[in-house]
């Protein structure tokens, strides 16, 4: 028996601003949609065009504050070939949350402010 990972989740308040950001930061894009015919929630997921793995993300229609993450001790990685403007986009987009310059790594929060950590390629 052998388990993959498969997809990450995050529960959002705004579909369009969220699919945005993504696409912005991340490069990320839409591998898969379903939609109910109740309209009661929509999950997209996102991919990279290079794994397997993806990210949901669910927006619930009667869901109108923000979720509670807690301390925000959880976050999802992403390698990046090129750290540098990877750093420059980020900065620019006024979206860099938290910065470890002695392990060479950063975090960027999206619009639900879900952490996700930035990592050089080695």
């Amino acid at each position: 028996m052998k388990f993959r990972f498969n997809h990450n989740n995050f529960n959002i308040l705004d579909l369009e601003k969220s699919l945005k950001f993504y696409q912005e930061a991340l490069g990320l894009v839409e591998v898969k949609r379903f939609e109910p015919p109740s309209g009661d929630f929509i999950l997209v997921y996102l991919g990279d065009g290079v794994t397997e793995h993806s990210l949901e993300l669910t927006w619930l229609k009667e869901r109108t504050k923000p979720y509670d993450l807690g301390e925000n001790e959880f976050h999802v990685a992403f390698m990046v070939d090129d750290f540098e403007a990877a750093y420059e986009r980020h900065k620019k987009m006024g979206c860099i949350c938290y910065e470890n310059k002695e392990m060479g790594i950063y975090f960027i929060n999206d619009p639900d402010n879900y952490w996700l950590e930035i990592v050089p390629q080695k």
